[in-house]
């Protein structure tokens, strides 16, 4: 709760001012001077750990209060409504009336206000929300669904591989939504890929942000281990030894983030570089976990969270990254460890500077 509360608190920050606490499991948001509760309550919706929300008017503890505010309050809501019915809570045991009393009362004084709307209690187009707690009575209607999961930075932190595509950003969202927080890796490699390319990767990192939160982004120039790779090994190879290097220099990111694992966005026998065989062959370079939770999706199953989640219309953008750019034509879907690790040799130690020069030379982006 003092997580999710400190990220209600964060995001809020941006855009006004606001009281923020939490009472029995509650989270209260109150604005002040003149702050925009509307736009306030579309960044909530997004915040990990948020099960509900809903915009609530306060009122003293008083029964002839409560359904004077309800009237006046939800004036709009039962006007558009046909039917409706009062639930009611009392955290605040010390009120007079019991929660069947009170919604009664409450109800009444709303039907004789409104008196085109039925009384409905098995199927009402509206439901009254009352709810007597600590400081205050409150009334709201309907509370709509929020974002869900855990509050982020309650469950470590992992690095994400970045790219322009649709699968990794719904990987990277699904991760934090367990609370994990996130940073990320993109791989460029300018100038077979473009500043647009690149651009369009930090569009989408600010678009995953608003659910997960501030990431670092390291962008990692790839061009030259790319081209060494290409020279030197079978090219039906290529991907599978350039995705190895990947999660090498993601790894090492990771550990300089004192992260706990890596995330990928790779589905089953999606592409040839997503096989069994070939997620062994990139697995076996890695000593952290590496975590994939669109692993067993189908792509419209992926496209249905990128669309939910606005990042889709983004990775749709026709800027190459650099795994598309240098695909072979025909490539093993079935390697072997062994066969890899041999054609690896003849990168040979200029590899590792390539690798030093990769880490060092990294561009970092603070998102969010």
């Amino acid at each position: 709760e003092q997580k999710l509360t400190a990220n209600v608190r964060r995001r809020l920050a941006p855009i006004g001012k606001f009281r923020v606490y939490c009472l029995q499991s509650i989270i209260y948001v109150e604005g002040e001077d003149g702050a925009d509760m509307d736009t306030a309550f579309e960044a909530l919706k997004k915040v990990f750990g948020v099960i509900s929300l809903t915009r609530a008017a306060a009122c003293e503890k008083n029964k002839d209060a409560i359904a004077k505010l309800a009237i006046e309050y939800l004036r709009e809501d039962m006007l558009r409504a046909k039917s409706f019915k009062v639930e009611s809570r009392r955290s605040d045991k010390a009120f007079p009336m019991t929660s069947i009393e009170l919604s009664q009362y409450v109800g009444n004084a709303l039907s004789d206000a409104y008196e085109d709307i039925e009384v409905d209690v098995h199927d009402p187009e509206l439901v009254v929300h009352i709810e007597v707690r600590d400081l205050a009575a409150y009334v709201h209607a309907m509370p709509v669904h929020g974002a869900g999961g855990l509050p982020v930075g309650c469950s470590g932190t992992a690095v994400t591989l970045l790219s322009g595509g649709i699968d990794s950003p719904v990987s990277t969202y699904m991760i934090a939504k367990r609370g994990v927080k996130i940073d990320a890796v993109y791989f460029h490699a300018p100038p077979y890929t473009s500043e647009r390319a690149k651009q369009k990767v930090v569009d989408l990192a600010k678009l995953v942000s608003k659910y997960s939160g501030p990431m670092r982004l390291y962008v990692v120039n790839f061009t030259e281990i790319q081209m060494y790779i290409y020279d030197k090994c079978p090219h039906d190879e290529l991907t599978i030894i350039m995705r190895r290097y990947m999660m090498k220099i993601a790894e090492y990111f990771a550990n300089k983030e004192k992260a706990q694992g890596l995330i990928t966005g790779e589905s089953i026998g999606q592409v040839a570089s997503q096989t069994m065989q070939s997620l062994a062959a990139t697995n076996e370079v890695c000593t952290m976990p590496v975590f994939r939770p669109v692993i067993a999706f189908d792509k419209q199953e992926i496209v249905d969270i990128s669309l939910k989640i606005g990042t889709y219309e983004t990775s749709i953008l026709p800027y190459e990254d650099c795994c598309t750019t240098f695909v072979a034509k025909h490539p093993v879907t079935k390697p072997n460890i062994n066969v890899i690790k041999n054609s690896e040799k003849h990168l040979a130690e200029e590899i590792e500077r390539m690798f030093e020069d990769a880490v060092k030379t990294a561009e970092v982006i603070e998102i969010g």
